[in-house]
């Protein structure tokens, strides 16, 4: 996946274009209480994966604020390669943020869940190591996930079933 910089970004509020260092940069400046979250979430339409990158500022007292990309990609049935994106989408934001643009990024939250009753937890151990390994601190499932929730209601998943548990002995029982 080619990275695509910090370029295409949204207010999730109104909508409206942002420049995302700028945007961040004057929040942090104005406020000592933020905390910088990154996530992201992907849907399967007919023809095409749409993948919803989301930077939150969270304010520790009161609310947040979230801008986000969009991007369409070739359909990605396999599950595994799906989720993988998200992670590297993540993970690239994250490293812009902080290395050139000198944010300190909280954490990643990442759609995976810990548990082995779910598909996402085929990958949890593997990113969770990943994003380690670049000095992030990586929440997941069943941890509150501000970055990810996010990113799934801006995905259009607000009404869509979330996860389901995998049958542990085939017989379609958990």
């Amino acid at each position: 996946m080619a990275p695509l910089g910090l370029t295409g970004f949204r207010r999730m509020v109104d909508g409206s274009d942002v420049e995302v260092l700028a945007h961040v940069r004057s929040v942090l400046a104005h406020h000592t209480d933020v905390e910088v979250l990154v996530g992201c979430d992907s849907q399967n339409r007919s023809r095409h994966t749409v993948y919803t990158t989301t930077v939150v500022l969270r304010f520790r007292r009161n609310g947040a604020q979230v801008i986000y990309r969009q991007e369409r990609a070739p359909k990605v049935n396999d599950l595994w390669t799906r989720l993988w994106g998200e992670v590297e989408r993540s993970l690239a934001v994250a490293q812009q943020l902080r290395d050139p643009g000198s944010i300190p990024v909280r954490r990643i939250d990442m759609d995976l869940n810990s548990d082995p009753r779910f598909g996402s937890h085929k990958l949890h151990t593997a990113a969770v190591g990943y994003i380690k390994a670049h000095g992030y601190e990586p929440h997941t499932k069943p941890d509150l996930l501000i970055a990810s929730w996010a990113a799934d209601v801006l995905c259009g998943g607000a009404l869509r079933k979330h996860e389901t548990p995998t049958p542990l002995n085939g017989t379609g029982e958990s």
